[in-house]
């Protein structure tokens, strides 16, 4: 029997003693030892399953040494290995000999040509010759599969990392093997094409160039590309990412694995969005969001007109120094901008102009200083906890990656999921218990589950609850996910579930899935009222959030708004509020795209934007990385700390931020935050804030499990460089960090259910109408329609069938919609997509919302 308390094991390989862990795959420890085994199916990051046999090795046994799979044997001690002998030689030569008898020697015209593992190990390990001469099989090539992908079936060794990959990480079996023998192929599925929001990580897993990514087929090859190793911001997983380009255009983006972030996968609106970076910037209507704006602009004659620099800036601050008080100015937005970015707006906004407020969330997130009293689990921690509870939407529509890492441990690590539910969840189906949330009953829920005496009225059963409440207990080890699930109910009613969880489970960590791109670093960099860099709070002072500077800007109060990166009627969910706020006040919009915003702005300050700037971010777990320009900005966009600094002298004060280095050493000396010196020159996975943990280095990524990534450094950092110092009452007399006391929330009264009426759950989609869809032709196609799904029972209420348009009554007034049928819709609710139109192309959600309640109720009568 092996001793099961051993924490290491030593194996022979080529005559080398190799110390390995007790259950390690063969394949790895020999790499781990300097001895690399090739492989074709094997993935580190999937089971193993020992297909394409490339790498066997002889192996020691009773019976002699025999050939056996490297990737599907584990080590035992004692072990005998032997990968060079003349008769493992001779087994590689033969798989690589039959894998090519019927491959077309078509490398000239294949993307994968320079990148391809089965061109390189044919060279390592082939005969160099073949002895078919027979004629090779044909298939029409090549066969959409999906939207974003094409299947030359013709290519394919049939290592299954496409079809596991679906299967296995993403959860959606979507493609698999048909036929059999040399027939056999991957087949999408006859009534559902590969749709899959992770369908990009097949192509750049696959070892051939049997999947084929659409916007990438035949743009360029692998030897023209030039790289930087950045962080993706689509996002606030904050996945690392290779960005590679040709010339001054953006060709690829690549994930990168990282351990405690991406483990390689992105999400495909995250990989295929490249094109609204470079946008159309021979577009002349800046209302468009496909636009890219490449030079200031200046309202002259009710017209915004081209203008320099230095006009625009002196028209801004003449705007600012017009509004009168500082109370009178604002600032909506700045999760799009780096840390640096933030970090001078806020010195600009808060230091020098003296106002109060700012929020860099669209009145969709959470109480900027609830966060910060949360203590914190990583995406790590989240993917390891034995327990998860979630109080937030569908994480595979608003936070891909994070899906899939939590999703590896519920599917395949026994871990449990505990669901506080209001609308559809991909997670549901590997829940150990779902508690449906209605709208507006998040704290009564959250209150049950911490004291166990449930209320009459709700859908939960006293069986339920107490078996949740025993597999949670005191929260030790148990990790809480919490976000937006529903964008119609009051922002206060999640604020006090979370707070509650907070306060009756001590022992649990929290890891908050907010949405946007970078808002927690926005948040530390002090972009929140009552905020200060450096994850600082001010208990004295008050400012406006984002509703409440849209009524200041209605009634007049605040007479000048500045609206940072974004478009701020794509994105708040109040669309009547905010176009009569933008129509009352002077705005300035500092912005790299057009939209419908900027029908509204005084001034507009091009800037730069991702994948064409320098400087840090923060994910959703506080973890800071790099990112790094790979083509230059177009026309005159300036980086978001210059045009903060230039605008600042405009107004009369010098910032002292003249460049994005000196920004992040000015973070760096008040603050103790992480930020662009720590990093700079370095490829690594980050620093978690907080943190302090001993540095370890990367492991150097295989090119065979994903292919195409070129000279990504191997150096790095685990979770910190080191002991942090936040802002507190030591370091600064006005500053420090926000307790649990400081946290005061105001209770909402959340009406009576009205018994004709659905409550409305309004609910993020990955593909909806932002700048980054709009702007990119790879994915417009899949943008969002608008539609109502209602559980069946409820649609028979009306006599409708699945697909019927109805009649809505809704407060802003009547219209008509198309519905659907969906069980996994709670009774007595509808969802509704935001960010989408209706197929006739009008945007009828805006009109759903009632702003005047916590939650909105809707009627659906026939026509």
């Amino acid at each position: 029997m092996p001793d099961a308390s051993r924490t290491k094991v030593n194996i022979t390989v080529d005559g080398r003693s190799v110390e390995a862990a007790p259950g390690e795959l063969l394949i790895t420890a020999a790499e781990r030892a300097g001895t690399y085994i090739p492989r074709f199916c094997y993935h580190p990051r999937m089971e193993p399953v020992g297909m394409c046999r490339m790498c066997l090795v002889e192996v020691d046994g009773p019976r002699g040494a025999t050939l056996q799979p490297a990737c599907y044997l584990k080590v035992a001690d004692g072990m005998n290995v032997t990968t060079t002998s003349d008769k493992v030689k001779k087994a590689q030569d033969g798989v690589l000999e039959f894998l090519l008898a019927n491959h077309p020697l078509d490398c000239p015209v294949c993307d994968k040509g320079g990148e391809c593992p089965l061109q390189d190990q044919t060279l390592a390990h082939g005969s160099g010759e073949t002895r078919f001469a027979e004629e090779k099989r044909h298939f029409v090539k090549p066969v959409e599969i999906g939207e974003l992908v094409l299947l030359d079936r013709e290519r394919c060794i049939q290592c299954a990392r496409c079809t596991r990959f679906a299967s296995e990480v993403a959860g959606e079996a979507q493609i698999a093997f048909a036929g059999r023998g040399d027939l056999i192929e991957v087949a999408p599925s006859p009534t559902q094409p590969f749709d899959s929001f992770f369908s990009g990580n097949t192509v750049q897993i696959c070892p051939v160039g049997a999947l084929t990514a659409k916007p990438y087929r035949f743009s360029a090859r692998p030897w023209d590309l030039e790289q930087v190793e950045s962080t993706c911001t689509t996002c606030a997983v904050g996945c690392r990412v290779a960005v590679q380009s040709s010339g001054n255009r953006l060709t690829r983006v690549l994930g990168v694995d990282s351990e405690p972030v991406n483990h390689g996968w992105l999400c495909d609106k995250g990989r295929f969005t490249l094109d609204s970076v470079d946008g159309h910037e021979h577009d002349t209507d800046v209302l468009s969001a496909q636009s890219r704006i490449t030079q200031p602009l200046v309202r002259r004659g009710g017209e915004l007109t081209p203008v320099s620099w230095g006009v625009a800036l002196a028209e801004a601050a003449r705007l600012l120094h017009e509004a009168g008080d500082a109370s009178a100015i604002g600032a909506i937005g700045g999760a799009t901008l780096t840390n640096e970015g933030a970090f001078a707006w806020e010195r600009f906004l808060r230091g020098a102009i003296g106002t109060e407020n700012l929020d860099a969330q669209f009145g969709d997130g959470l109480d900027p200083v609830l966060l910060q009293t949360l203590p914190l689990a990583t995406i790590d921690e989240a993917a390891a906890a034995s327990v998860v509870l979630t109080l937030t939407g569908d994480l595979r529509e608003e936070l891909p990656v994070l899906f899939l890492r939590l999703r590896e441990g519920f599917a395949h690590q026994g871990h449990a999921l505990v669901e506080l539910s209001s609308g559809p969840s991909a997670l549901r189906p590997l829940a150990r218990h779902v508690l449906s949330v209605r709208p507006g009953e998040a704290p009564t829920l959250a209150r049950a589950l911490v004291s166990g005496r449930l209320p009459v009225g709700t859908l939960v059963g006293e069986s339920e609850l107490a078996d949740a409440r025993a597999l949670i207990g005191d929260g030790t080890g148990v990790v809480i996910v919490v976000g937006r699930a529903n964008l119609a109910e009051d922002q206060r009613i999640v604020d006090e579930a979370v707070s509650i969880l907070a306060h009756g489970l001590p022992g649990a960590t929290f890891l908050v899935a907010l949405r946007r791109a970078n808002v927690r670093g926005a948040l530390d960099m002090g972009l929140g009222p009552r905020l200060r860099p450096g994850r600082g709070f001010d208990p004295v002072a008050s400012g406006r959030d984002t509703p409440a500077q849209l009524r200041a800007m209605v009634s007049g109060t605040q007479r000048v708004t500045i609206v940072l990166g974004g478009c701020l009627l794509g994105n708040v969910v109040d669309q009547e509020l905010a176009s009569a706020a933008l129509a009352s006040s002077k705005v300035i919009a500092v912005t790299g795209h057009g939209g419908a915003t900027l029908a509204h702005a005084d001034v507009v300050l091009p800037a730069s934007v991702q994948h064409e700037r320098t400087g840090t971010v923060t994910n959703l777990e506080g973890r800071v990385t790099a990112v790094a320009p790979k083509v230059g900005a177009p026309g005159s966009a300036w980086p978001d700390v210059a045009i903060a600094a230039e605008l600042a002298l405009a107004w009369g004060q010098d910032l002292g931020l003249g460049s994005v280095e000196l920004c992040a050493q000015a973070i760096e000396e008040t603050t103790g935050y992480a930020a662009l010196s720590v990093l700079q020159d370095q490829a690594f996975d980050g620093v978690v804030m907080g943190r302090e943990v001993t540095p370890v280095a990367r492991h150097a990524m295989d090119p065979m499990a994903f292919p195409g990534i070129r000279s990504t450094k191997t150096a790095g950092l685990a979770e910190s460089t080191g002991a942090t110092t936040l802002l507190d009452a030591s370091t600064t007399a006005t500053t420090r960090g926000a307790a649990k006391d400081d946290v005061h929330l105001d209770k909402v009264d959340v009406p009576l259910a009205d018994a004709y009426a659905l409550r409305l759950v309004l609910v993020r989609r990955l593909y909806d109408r932002g700048i980054a869809m709009q702007g990119s032709p790879a994915l417009g196609a899949l943008i969002s329609t608008t539609s109502l799904s209602v559980h069946p029972r409820d649609l028979d209420h009306l006599g409708l069938a699945s697909g019927a348009r109805v009649k809505v009554r809704a407060r802003a007034g009547d219209f008509e919609i198309g519905v659907v049928t969906d069980e996994t819709v709670l009774r007595g609710t509808c969802v509704a997509p935001f960010g989408t139109l209706d197929e006739t192309g009008a945007d009828v959600v805006a009109r759903m919302i009632d702003a005047s309640s916590p939650v909105t109720q809707l009627r659906l009568e026939t026509q």
